[in-house]
């Protein structure tokens, strides 16, 4: 079997009721205003925030402009009521070496599917992930999707708005202990503690001081 390569923070899920709301909110509160992204085929769109070299937010909502499709990707089928972190995603530079390494270990991430948006200068991503087929998926979101950027494709980060950094990253779960040996399979070690509910808990470094989303 092939090693399954390292895994690193790729990106952190933040869905919101109004993407433009969120931006705007996100530029008083952090200092750094968020830059238009793209629209995605099943209805979404969203804005980005570099946390890193390689590693960046993603704000996402439903698009208004797009009334007919199915907002199904992260639960936005149904927006929430207020801005959430969801779920985050790893990049690996081999996907299927990643999803078989983690069902030896007793994990299934589940099948893959590709991705592709247009950012608003034209270019063109492109990538491969593992596919949540429904949500809430197993781990609730706050076991990691799987993303491997397709040959070529710039990383979003490279060219989205800087200034903000992720320090840490922690999780609650009612089932810490089965949370924890998901991220396990995948080779991951985050802080899981119990809670009363599914969360992810993001403190990150901005202009204006540190905070803590989740």
């Amino acid at each position: 079997m092939t090693q399954s390569p390292a895994l690193r923070t790729d990106h952190l899920v933040y869905a919101v009721p109004d993407l433009a709301d969120a931006v705007a909110q996100i530029e008083r509160e952090w200092g750094v205003r968020p830059a238009m992204g793209g629209k995605h085929p099943t209805g979404t769109h969203n804005a980005l925030l570099a946390l890193g070299p390689h590693t960046y937010l993603e704000v996402i909502a439903q698009d208004p402009e797009q009334p007919h499709a199915q907002g199904q990707s992260f639960g936005l089928s149904t927006p929430p009521t207020a801005p959430t972190l969801v779920t985050w995603a790893v990049a690996t530079t081999n996907l299927d070496a990643t999803i078989d390494q983690a069902r030896a270990d007793g994990y299934d991430p589940g099948a893959t599917m590709n991705g592709a948006r247009s950012r608003p200068d034209g270019v063109q991503l492109a990538w491969r992930s593992t596919r949540i087929a429904s949500w809430p998926p197993p781990g609730d979101g706050v076991v990691p999707f799987l993303i491997e950027w397709g040959a070529g494709t710039p990383h979003p980060a490279g060219d989205s708005p800087q200034g903000c950094h992720l320090v840490s990253l922690r999780a609650e779960h009612p089932t810490p202990q089965n949370v924890a040996a998901m991220l396990r399979a995948l080779g991951l070690d985050i802080a899981v503690t119990e809670g009363s509910a599914p969360a992810l808990i993001a403190s990150i470094e901005t202009p204006l001081g540190m905070i803590e989303v989740k």
